[in-house]
């Protein structure tokens, strides 16, 4: 085969979008959702995952002010099956110190390889499909810290039809004298899609990158402050360079795996009709705890917390009893030595193991 062959070659398989390991961003389709079951949740002040490393923020000012939900949906472009839906129930005036964003942190490892602080960084382009009701420019900003100062750079995408999916791509300059300082396993860079902001944390897209905090648009769409308005969105990629290419399409395998590095979630299968779940099993302590050693799946990020909600109920040679503390002994990212407490009064005898309910979850959490 001729040299000019095996170049076309590639050029084919580069537009089919078959390369591998482009998309810096995890779970871009929206497949893999381990904190909920897709149902309408309501929005509240702080920090929440909306599935999979997406979360959205809003402090307490502007919370105060209009209440939102988000889902995840069906409703998609042709390629896609889901997407994440925002919907503001009640809209009002976003007071100048506040901020409704929706974001993924990335972690160091995965962001460096834009190289920010040297002469060979590189530019980053985001693509995704929206669907909006409110048409307009809406801010896009990237934030990454140097060890100094954190970075801020403003930009924009234009929805200009409602209601309508529209396929948006937007690239950032390289920054080239400010450093990454979390290279490794800590926060390296956060992609922020604003919601509504006020005057306070607004800035012009490409005005360049700054050490301002800014993370909205002036004059831009504040989707909060508009009742009834919808933002969705789906297929999102964050690559290096200056040109989108197609959407990397991973297997949900792969796709879990990168998410349970950050979080994971045990719990029975309700929607396929499993009541419960076994968890751990369990080897002697003391006369009211056992303890278990579990195995993650993958390497978490870092030593996780656990936490668990719900019925859980341990069976040994005894009987059974209610479970009423879970705390970590010890732990490494690679499995946790956890001591499983007995309800009071009840007899713990030897051996056993715990079962998840249906109402029950067991949570270990590494998140940026």
């Amino acid at each position: 085969m001729s040299k000019a062959r095996q170049l076309a070659d590639l050029g084919n398989v580069f537009d089919d979008g078959a390369l591998s390991n482009r998309n810096i961003l995890i779970n871009g389709k929206f497949e893999v959702n381990q904190y909920n079951d897709g149902s309408s949740t309501s929005f509240a002040a702080g920090a929440y995952f909306v599935a999979d490393r997406f979360d959205y923020y809003t402090n307490a000012g502007a919370f105060a002010v209009y209440s939102a939900t988000h889902e995840i949906s069906s409703d998609a472009p042709d390629g896609f099956s889901k997407s994440l839906k925002i919907t503001c129930t009640s809209g009002g005036t976003i007071p100048s110190t506040g901020e409704v964003v929706f974001r993924q942190k990335i972690e160091g490892y995965n962001s460096s390889v834009l190289n920010y602080g040297s002469a060979n960084g590189e530019s980053a382009t985001v693509s995704f499909w929206i669907k909006a009701s409110v048409t307009g420019d809406y801010g896009l900003q990237f934030v990454y810290y140097d060890g100094t100062n954190s970075q801020f750079y403003v930009s924009k995408y234009t929805v200009n039809s409602a209601n309508t999916w529209e396929y948006k791509t937007v690239t950032i300059p390289p920054q080239t004298t400010n450093a990454f300082d979390n290279v490794t396993n800590g926060n390296g860079l956060t992609v922020y899609w604003d919601l509504g902001e006020g005057s306070t944390y607004s800035g012009t897209a490409g005005a360049g990158w700054g050490t301002t905090y800014l993370n909205g648009l002036s004059g831009g769409v504040k989707l909060m402050e508009n009742t009834g308005a919808t933002w969705q969105i789906t297929g999102v990629q964050l690559e290096v360079g200056d040109t989108a290419t197609p959407f990397e399409h991973r297997s949900y395998g792969d796709e879990l795996a990168r998410c349970q590095r950050y979080f994971l979630m045990c719990k029975p299968e309700t929607s396929a009709g499993i009541t419960h779940a076994g968890f751990a099993n369990l080897n002697a302590r003391s006369t009211t705890a056992r303890y278990s050693v579990v195995h993650f799946p993958v390497s978490m990020r870092v030593r996780p917390s656990v936490a668990y909600s719900g019925s859980l109920t341990a069976y040994s040679g005894s009987g059974s009893y209610a479970v009423s503390a879970i705390s970590m002994n010890g732990s490494t990212e690679h499995a946790a030595e956890m001591e499983i407490t007995a309800a009071s009064g009840a007899t713990v005898g030897h051996g056993g193991w715990v079962r998840i309910l249906a109402d029950a979850y067991v949570e270990f959490d590494s998140e940026l």
